[in-house]
């Protein structure tokens, strides 16, 4: 199956680099380019894409709000945020936002590429040179605002002591493969508890649900 992206940064350069990168991936097609956030938001209703590799400082409406429209929309297309700033903030914001992933932009071809097809998985997707401080930006939360609703003490009582279970290991950045191997069961019995996990929730993929986890202090930084 092929991936539709479509690619927004307001720096032309930037776009065409990245669709000849893309577009030379046999199972990756670039559909459209957007030049600012309020033109991603468009292009994604016209365009459906599957994944939009957003960048984060553009005009009229940045990367971060194009986001959280195109999320709120309740559409299929995922968000992999692109940035050349490697700053705390804009990481905790953007996967605030809705966005299922994080690269910084002298990410190599190799990177970026597997980076679209982890997202268009389902999977979650953080640069490792930002993990680290992306973990410390979570330790701070006792002191900062909740700003997901569904992040609430005592919020995920609906949830089993095994998807639970499960949740905790999907914010330590674990994957299907590697949580069944951890628990003993086959990938497809992960899969359906996931699953689970994010309709009970109300999330919206694995990521969001790793920032609940956080939020909700069933992992704590550490």
């Amino acid at each position: 199956m092929t991936i539709r992206v479509l690619i927004a940064d307001d720096q032309m350069m930037v776009r065409e680099g990245f669709s000849v990168l893309l577009g030379a991936m046999p199972d990756i097609e670039v559909v459209g380019e957007a030049v600012n956030g309020r033109d991603a938001v468009e292009r994604v209703r016209e365009l459906a894409p599957d994944v939009v590799l957003m960048d984060i400082r553009m005009p009229e409406m940045n990367g971060i709000e194009a986001t959280r429209e195109i999320v709120a929309a309740d559409g299929a297309a995922k968000v992999l945020v692109l940035t050349t700033f490697d700053l705390d903030e804009y990481v905790y914001q953007a996967l605030r936002a809705g966005a299922s992933g994080f690269l910084l932009k002298d990410a190599s071809a190799r990177q970026l590429a597997d980076g679209v097809r982890v997202v268009a998985a389902g999977e979650a997707l953080l640069a490792p040179s930002v993990t680290r401080r992306l973990i410390t930006e979570f330790s701070k939360l006792s002191e900062s605002p909740r700003l997901m609703p569904a992040a609430q003490p005592g919020s995920y009582g609906e949830l089993t002591e095994r998807e639970t279970e499960v949740l905790v290991l999907i914010a330590q950045g674990l994957s299907n493969g590697e949580i069944a191997e951890r628990l003993v069961v086959a990938e497809s019995t992960i899969k359906t508890h996931v699953s689970r996990v994010l309709v009970k929730l109300g999330l919206r993929d694995r990521t969001q649900a790793a920032v609940f986890a956080y939020e909700a202090r069933l992992v704590r930084p550490g």
